[in-house]
């Protein structure tokens, strides 16, 4: 699948910019990354480009909507190019991982606020903890195997 980043950056009203190509295509091939590893990625095939010129497309990407900023307690700020579908993510508590988990199905009253104050509610954020497949020990064998 090829992805037309020129015709997002123009969509959102943002100029073509080798750097924001390049951010672009870190995000769309590594998911759920933190600033350091997106300089380090655009940096490996565009070494002009500097960290502050990755710190400001971060951010102007973020701000026109074609990247997706998140930050779950107690974790560094990650990247994504997913956007706009309202999922939500599952974190493990030992490594860090993140995975994406597609928005809740069916009577799902935690999504609903219970008291929403007269907002227009348009996103509810949920956030799964647990440890991932390759944090799990397995289990030690009891007395009988």
């Amino acid at each position: 699948m090829t992805f037309d980043f020129e015709a997002q950056l123009r969509a959102a009203s943002l100029r073509v910019t080798r750097p924001r190509l390049a951010v672009l295509g870190v995000l769309r091939e590594h998911r759920h990354v933190d600033t350091d590893t997106v300089i380090s990625l655009v940096r490996a095939e565009h070494p002009m480009v500097s960290h502050q010129a990755v710190y400001d497309v971060l951010r102007a990407l973020t701000d026109a909507g074609l990247v997706r900023r998140i930050q779950p307690p107690g974790t560094t700020a990650r990247y994504e190019s997913r956007v706009a579908d309202n999922h939500h993510h599952v974190v493990c508590r030992s490594c860090g991982a993140i995975a994406d988990v597609d928005c809740a199905v069916g009577h799902a009253p935690c999504l609903t606020a219970s008291d929403d104050h007269d907002y227009v509610v348009d996103e509810a954020e949920v956030v799964y903890w647990g440890t991932c497949p390759d944090c799990v020990t397995p289990s030690t064998p009891g007395p009988f195997g």
